[in-house]
């Protein structure tokens, strides 16, 4: 295994595209080739990049940062050097949105991506036969007891019945200093980031983790009422259902 734990970042950003229609590969192939080790030079981690399972032309990635100091830093060289003003126009040629970002950070102490640089796969590399899945609950701005309630609650029944999530992440409040870049105002968020190696083994994680006294309502698609405060109340306090992203990692993802 490799020696190079790197993490978890302090700041992570979670970016969604929009792409045009039947150019996603385009993308990913560009991305794979330039925009990772590039990236990484000039002070981030590349973390994760995907294929969105339920829409042919979304590609969502994430990056992490040391804090917000070391994001405009990293932001600022890269964005402003030579591979992006060579590179750029082709990758923003293939996007019809690239605005959908949440700025995010570890909930806790120890719940963010550790990832190993050494380890990621070459240029051109087959993509992996995994499974990853991100689910997000919004709530009201300033309330947060939607968020403990899945920490006392889903986190415990996610570890007792399957693999540990990779990541336990919430809305980074800090103010974005690089506006050049625009990310989602107003957010309260929470995302959970799970592995598998198929989408099967997700299923029956998933029917185990609905089963459990803790999780409740916390899960997308269970309505039955449960035991516990957890399944009474965290269905009230969410601003919106939970968002699931089904997602394939790329060939040269570290969180995969």
């Amino acid at each position: 295994m490799p020696n190079d734990p790197v993490g978890p970042p302090a700041v992570i950003e979670l970016r969604q595209y929009t792409l045009r229609p039947g150019r996603r590969d385009e993308l990913i192939e560009l991305f794979d080739r330039e925009f990772v080790e590039t990236q990484e030079e000039v002070g981030m981690t590349v973390l994760g990049q995907f294929r969105d399972l339920d829409d042919p032309d979304r590609f969502v990635w994430l990056r992490g940062f040391r804090d917000m100091a070391a994001r405009h830093r990293a932001l600022t060289d890269f964005y402003g050097g030579p591979v992006w003003a060579e590179h750029g126009p082709q990758a923003n040629d293939t996007m019809i949105d690239s605005d959908d970002v949440l700025l995010l950070r570890p909930a806790q102490d120890g719940s963010g991506f550790t990832v190993f640089p050494s380890g990621r796969s070459p240029v051109g590399a087959p993509a992996p036969d995994r499974f990853v899945a991100a689910t997000l609950w919004s709530f009201p701005p300033g309330r947060h007891d939607g968020v403990a309630r899945i920490q006392d609650g889903l986190l415990p029944a996610l570890r007792e019945t399957g693999p540990a999530p990779l990541a336990f992440l919430t809305t980074e409040d800090a103010h974005n200093t690089f506006a050049r870049l625009p990310v989602r105002t107003g957010e309260n968020v929470a995302a959970i980031f799970t592995s598998y190696p198929d989408e099967r083994a997700y299923r029956r994680h998933l029917a185990e983790v609905r089963a459990h006294p803790l999780a409740g309502k916390i899960l997308p698609g269970v309505e039955r009422d449960v035991e516990g405060d957890v399944g009474r109340d965290v269905a009230g306090e969410r601003t919106a259902p939970p968002q699931l992203l089904r997602l394939a990692p790329t060939g040269r993802s570290l969180i995969s």
